[in-house]
C-alpha cells in the first residue's frame, strides 16, 4: 500500500489519491465518451492498494498508464499519455530555450556568465550545455528542500553549482617546490626534476594547467620567486660550463660565488675572472627573461577545460631577497611591462606583490627598488596587485627574516581575492590549501523585506533575525556539500590529491579525500552591503557614519556566526567579500521583479560587490579606504580594495605607491588600482583616452583593458549586462 510519494524535486510527501483521480478525470473529459467515475475509483484503489509503501511520481503515473491500457477506455489512455508528454515538454521548455540561445551564439547573461570564457566556440558551447543541464540535477538530487527554497527565493546563490556533482574543490595554492624537487606525473607523461630555469617555468605552467582541469576555481603559486630562485643559480652554473671549453679552464670554483645581484652589465673594461663571471651573469639574466616571457605567454594561450578558457592563474612574489630571487622578480616585471605579442597587456597570471616592511616597502629595504619597479609596471599593466603582509591579521608569529623558508608563513591570495591562512586542522599557511566551496547570501533582499517596518530599531533587529536564519541554512548547505566532496577518491584528482594538497602524500589512489580536505575553507559570502544599508537606513556606508556602523555590525555578525559554525561543524568556515560577476545582476533582476524599482536599491542592473562603496559614489581614495578598511579584518575568506584613477598612469608610479601606502596606513589586506588602457592589436599604439573606439594611428578597433572582479579582460564583449552597467557607472576617485 502506498504511504508516501517522492516528488520530482526530491521532496517526500504523503500519498494523496485525489491527485490520481484528478489526472484521470482530466484525460476522460477530453474524450468523446466523457467521465467514468466507477473506473476512476477502481483504478485508483488498485494502484493505492498494490503499490509499494513509497513510490515516485513517475512510477505512479506509469501504473496509471498500464491500468488505463488494460481497461476498455483506450481512448483515455491515449489522452493521459499525451498529457504526460506535454507536461514533460513544458518542464524541458526552459532548457530548450537556453540551448537555442547557446546554439545561436546569442549574447546574454547565460552565455556571458564568465568573461574569461568564450561560450561561442564549439568547446564553449559544450561546456554551457553541460552546465545548464547539470544545475537542475543538483537541485533535484543534491540539495535539501530548505536550501532549494532559499535558492529559489533569491536569498542564496551556490557558486559553481554545475561542478557540484564532480566533487571537485574550488582552488589551491601550489607548493611548486614539491614538483620542482621531485618531478611529477600528469596524464600519460612523467616529468623529472628540472635543472634549468626554462624547464622550471614550463613545469610551473603545467602544474597550473593540469590542476585547473581537476578543479572548478583558480590556481595560484604562493611564492613564485622563492620556488624559481634555485634554478637561476643552476642556470648560471650551466653558463660557466659553456665558457670552460672557450677558456680552457675549469670554472667550478665560481659555481657558488656570492653574487649581490644578477644584472646585465657591459663587458667593456672588465678583464679576467670578473669578465667571465659577468658574461655568465648576462647570459643567465637573458635566459631568465626568456623563461618569464614564455611563462606569461603560456598562461595566456594554454587552454584548460572548454570555451577557449585559459587557466585562471595567480602568482604571489616580492619577498625573496636573494640575488637569484630578485632576478626572477625583476625579469618577470620587465616582461610584464613589455607586454605580450604586439605589446598587449597580459591578462594572466594575476600578479600579486607581497608588500612587507623590512623587505620591500621602505627605501632602506633590500627589495625597495623592485617594489618601485612593481608600481611602475602596475601603472601601465594593472598588475601586480598588492598584498599587505603587515596587516595585523596577515602576520605570522613564526615568520623570521633570516628563515630561508619564511614564505611558508606568508599569506598568499588568489587574484580574485580568495584568502586561505588560518587553519584548525594543520599548519597556519596558505601553501597546499585552498577553498573547498562557497555560497553567497543576498543581504539586500533580507533588508528589502524589512523595509515595511516603520520603527528603525525593530526593522534592524528583524533584519538580523532573518540574516541568522539564512546563515544557518548556508552553513548547513556548505557542510552538505563537504560531506559529498569528501567521498571523492584521490585518483579522481591525480595532481591535486597526489602532490599539491597538504597531506595528500599519505593517500592511496582508492582512498577518499576525507582525511585531508578539512584543511580547506568553506566560504560564506555576501553581496550588496551598500544597497542593504540604503534599504535599512536610507543611506550607504560611504555617505553616512550611522550606516557604516550598521554595516560593520552586519559583517561582524556574519563573522561571529561563522566562528560558531566552525565549532559546530568542525570546518574552516570563513566570511568572504564575494567577487560577484554573473551574480551581481542576477540577484538584482529577480528582486526588482518581486519588489519593483526601489531608488538606490533595485534601480540599477547590479548590486555593489560585497562591502565596497558604490562605484557611482564620488569620493576621494582616502575616504574610500577609511570606509572599506575595517571590513578586511572581518572577511578572512578574502577581500580587495580598489581605487579608480583618471588619465594616463603609465609614468605615475607615485600614484600607485600612494594607494599601497593606504593599505599600510589603514590595515587593509589586499588592493589594486583601476585605470583606462586602450591598446591597438595591429600597430601596438596605447593611450588612456576614455570612450575612444579606434586607434588614431591606424584606425583599428581598440582593445580596452578592464578589471571585472579581480582579473582583467581584453574586451567587454563577454561581459554580462550587470557588469556592463556597473562599468558604465564607475567614477574616478579623486
Amino acid at each position: 500500500m502506498i504511504q508516501t510519494v517522492e516528488k520530482r524535486d526530491g521532496r517526500v510527501v504523503g500519498y494523496n489519491e485525489e491527485k490520481i483521480k484528478a489526472a484521470i478525470r482530466k484525460a476522460m473529459i477530453a474524450t468523446d465518451q466523457g467521465e467514468d467515475e466507477a473506473l476512476i475509483q477502481r483504478i485508483t484503489d488498485r494502484i493505492g492498494m498494490t503499490g509499494n509503501e513509497r513510490m515516485t511520481v513517475e512510477e505512479i503515473q506509469d501504473r496509471v498508464e498500464i491500468e488505463l491500457m488494460k481497461s476498455a477506455r483506450k481512448d483515455v489512455a491515449k489522452r493521459y499519455i499525451a498529457y504526460r508528454d506535454q507536461r514533460s515538454i513544458a518542464r524541458r521548455a526552459k532548457t530548450r530555450d537556453i540551448f537555442l540561445e547557446i546554439i545561436e551564439a546569442k549574447s546574454n547573461d547565460i552565455t556571458r556568465e564568465n568573461a574569461n570564457m568564450n561560450a561561442d566556440t564549439p568547446a564553449g558551447m559544450m561546456m554551457k550545455f553541460a552546465s545548464e543541464t547539470t544545475k537542475p540535477f543538483v537541485d533535484d538530487y543534491l540539495l535539501d528542500s530548505e536550501v532549494k527554497q532559499a535558492v529559489k527565493n533569491n536569498y542564496l546563490h551556490i557558486h559553481d553549482k554545475d561542478y557540484y556533482p564532480t566533487k571537485s574543490l574550488t582552488c589551491v595554492q601550489h607548493p611548486l617546490d614539491r614538483l620542482l624537487d621531485n618531478g611529477f606525473v600528469a596524464g600519460h607523461a612523467e616529468s623529472r626534476a628540472p635543472k634549468r630555469i626554462e624547464t622550471a617555468g614550463v613545469i610551473a605552467c603545467i602544474s597550473l594547467e593540469t590542476a585547473q582541469n581537476e578543479m572548478h576555481g583558480g590556481q595560484a603559486i604562493p611564492a613564485f620567486d622563492f620556488y624559481l630562485a634555485p634554478f637561476v643559480r643552476t642556470t648560471f652554473k650551466e653558463e660557466l660550463r659553456v665558457l670552460e671549453p672557450l677558456t680552457g679552464r675549469d670554472l667550478h670554483e665560481f659555481d657558488d660565488i656570492e653574487l649581490t645581484d644578477y644584472e646585465k652589465k657591459s663587458l667593456e673594461n672588465l678583464e679576467g675572472d670578473e669578465r667571465l663571471i659577468q658574461h655568465a651573469v648576462n647570459r643567465t639574466v637573458s635566459r631568465v627573461h626568456q623563461a618569464m616571457e614564455a611563462f606569461i605567454h603560456n598562461m595566456n594561450t594554454i587552454h584548460s577545460r572548454g570555451g577557449n578558457q585559459v587557466v585562471f592563474s595567480s602568482i604571489n612574489y616580492g619577498t625573496d631577497t636573494s640575488a637569484e630571487g630578485r632576478c626572477v622578480i625583476r625579469e618577470l616585471l620587465n616582461c610584464t611591462y613589455e607586454g605580450v605579442g604586439n605589446g598587449a597587456t597580459a591578462i594572466f597570471p594575476i600578479q600579486i606583490w607581497k608588500k612587507k616592511r623590512g623587505v620591500s616597502y621602505l627605501p632602506e629595504d633590500r627589495n625597495y627598488d623592485l617594489y618601485r619597479l612593481a608600481c611602475k609596471v602596475a601603472a601601465r599593466r594593472f598588475f601586480p596587485n598588492f598584498l599587505n603582509l603587515d596587516a595585523t591579521y596577515n602576520r605570522h608569529e613564526l615568520w623570521k627574516a633570516d628563515d630561508p623558508r619564511r614564505f611558508e608563513y606568508e599569506v598568499a591570495t588568489m587574484g580574485c581575492r580568495t584568502r586561505v591562512f588560518e587553519n584548525r586542522y594543520g599548519k597556519k599557511t596558505s601553501i597546499g590549501r585552498g577553498n573547498l566551496s562557497f555560497s553567497t547570501i543576498n543581504i539586500v533582499r533580507l533588508a528589502i523585506e524589512c523595509m515595511g517596518i516603520k520603527d528603525e530599531k525593530e526593522r534592524i533587529e528583524r533584519f538580523f533575525e532573518r540574516l541568522d536564519d539564512i546563515l544557518e541554512i548556508t552553513a548547513r548547505q556548505l557542510d552538505d556539500r563537504f560531506q559529498f566532496q569528501k567521498t571523492a577518491l584521490a585518483k579522481q584528482f591525480p595532481l591535486v590529491m597526489g602532490t599539491l594538497w597538504n597531506g595528500s602524500e599519505n593517500l592511496s589512489p582508492d582512498d577518499t579525500i576525507e582525511s585531508v580536505i578539512n584543511q580547506g575553507t568553506l566560504g560564506i559570502g555576501f553581496i550588496g552591503l551598500a544597497e542593504c544599508l540604503i534599504a535599512l537606513t536610507g543611506k550607504h556606508h560611504g555617505e553616512s557614519e550611522e550606516a557604516q556602523q550598521l554595516g560593520l555590525r552586519i559583517v561582524g555578525r556574519m563573522k561571529s556566526r561563522v566562528n560558531e559554525f566552525c565549532e559546530r561543524y568542525g570546518h574552516n568556515y570563513s566570511v568572504l567579500a564575494t567577487p560577484a560577476e554573473g551574480l551581481s545582476g542576477r540577484f538584482t533582476k529577480r528582486d526588482r521583479a518581486t519588489f519593483g524599482v526601489i531608488p538606490g536599491v533595485t534601480d540599477k542592473d547590479y548590486y555593489t560587490n560585497s562591502n565596497h562603496v558604490p562605484v557611482y559614489y564620488h569620493c576621494s581614495p582616502r575616504h574610500k579606504a577609511k570606509v572599506e578598511a575595517p571590513y578586511h579584518e572581518l572577511t578572512g575568506g578574502g577581500h580587495i580594495f580598489y581605487v579608480e584613477i583618471d588619465g594616463d598612469a603609465t609614468h605615475n608610479e607615485e600614484c600607485i605607491m600612494q594607494i599601497v601606502d593606504m593599505l599600510d596606513k589603514y590595515n587593509m589586506g589586499y588592493g589594486s588600482v583601476n585605470h583606462n588602457r586602450n591598446h591597438c592589436p595591429k600597430c601596438g599604439y596605447e593611450n588612456a583616452e576614455k570612450d575612444q573606439q579606434v586607434c588614431p594611428k591606424c584606425g583599428t578597433r581598440f582593445e580596452t583593458i578592464q578589471r571585472i572582479t579581480g582579473y582583467l579582460v581584453g574586451t567587454t564583449d563577454r561581459w554580462n549586462s550587470g557588469k556592463l552597467a556597473e562599468l558604465k557607472d564607475r567614477v574616478v576617485h579623486k
